[in-house]
């Protein structure tokens, strides 16, 4: 299924609706917050920290929390990596609060290793809980709608995010083909996350999405190989993948697939540069998944 963005000239204009417009055109960043204060202060000084994004002028009591992870094979990236302070300023300025996280970073090979992959993606998840726990206990000083979090990320960051929600760490220790069938799984989505961004993120399991009814929305390149779409030889069951699985378990979810385009949206994977026509297809991801989240939580 394939989404195209585009408005005629003739549409008349349309009142600006909060979560799915741009209706606060100013946001505000608190920076370097601590989420595991009691962590070593050399590790609490590097991985846990967040920035937290708000609208400027948002009197409301009770608003809902986008935790944003960033990409980088759990091998490299921080919180203000590639698209993560894009996305968090535009869904700030649709009225959610984002939080763009730094997590621990793995030391061995995850890029190239499964049990490396595993033992970095479960850190992860357990930095993302150690997120949800802090908003949890400071739920009244950021006004945040605790029955309304969300967890989105690009490439490792969706990975996580997808991993977080339908599996857990004991999960993880499955094989990760496709015939593989692991029993139910009833500690899945324990902090009731309401939906997933997944920017070309993937399961290390498929079979791992008949334990919740999380929605989910994906956006992908179908030339990427760094986590193909829809090719799970290399362990990773990407957004194609996903989209025709959910569909058949009846999850709510949708997809927009870029033909030609590589991972992150690049024509070509580049970690060091990034051209202003990406990051317009980065934003055009965003709206595509504010569209979504706002269907499926506030329509």
């Amino acid at each position: 299924m394939v989404f195209s963005f585009g408005e005629s000239a003739e549409c008349a204009p349309q009142q600006r609706v909060r979560f799915k417009d741009i209706v606060y055109p100013d946001i505000s960043v608190k920076k370097n917050i601590s989420y595991f204060p009691d962590s070593r202060d050399d590790v609490k000084e590097k991985y846990y920290l967040l920035d937290f994004y708000e609208p400027a002028g948002d009197t409301s009591t009770l608003r809902p929390l986008i935790i944003w992870i960033h990409g980088g094979g759990f091998k490299f990236g921080k919180k203000t990596s590639r698209g993560i302070p894009l996305w968090s300023k535009e869904f700030a300025q649709k009225g959610y609060v984002c939080a763009a996280i730094n997590y621990r970073l793995s030391k061995k090979n995850p890029l190239s290793k499964r049990a490396d992959l595993v033992s970095a993606c479960s850190d992860a998840m357990e930095d993302v809980r150690k997120v949800i726990d802090f908003f949890r206990k400071n739920s009244t000083q950021y006004r945040i709608d605790l029955s309304k979090i969300i967890l989105a990320g690009n490439s490792a960051g969706g990975i996580t995010a997808l991993q977080s929600v339908y599996s857990n760490p004991e999960l993880l220790e499955y094989p990760n083909q496709a015939e593989s069938n692991p029993p139910a799984n009833p500690k899945a989505n324990p902090d009731n996350v309401v939906a997933i961004i997944n920017f070309w993120g993937a399961f290390l399991n498929i079979n791992w999405l008949k334990n919740a009814e999380v929605p989910i929305v994906s956006v992908h390149g179908d030339k990427d190989k760094i986590v193909p779409p829809d090719n799970p030889e290399k362990g990773l069951f990407g957004s194609i993948v996903i989209h025709r699985e959910a569909d058949k378990l009846q999850i709510p979810n949708q997809i927009k697939i870029y033909r030609g385009f590589a991972h992150e949206l690049q024509k070509g994977f580049n970690p060091l540069w990034v051209s202003r026509a990406v990051k317009k297809r980065w934003s055009e991801a965003g709206e595509f998944a504010a569209a979504f989240l706002y269907d499926q939580l506030f329509g």
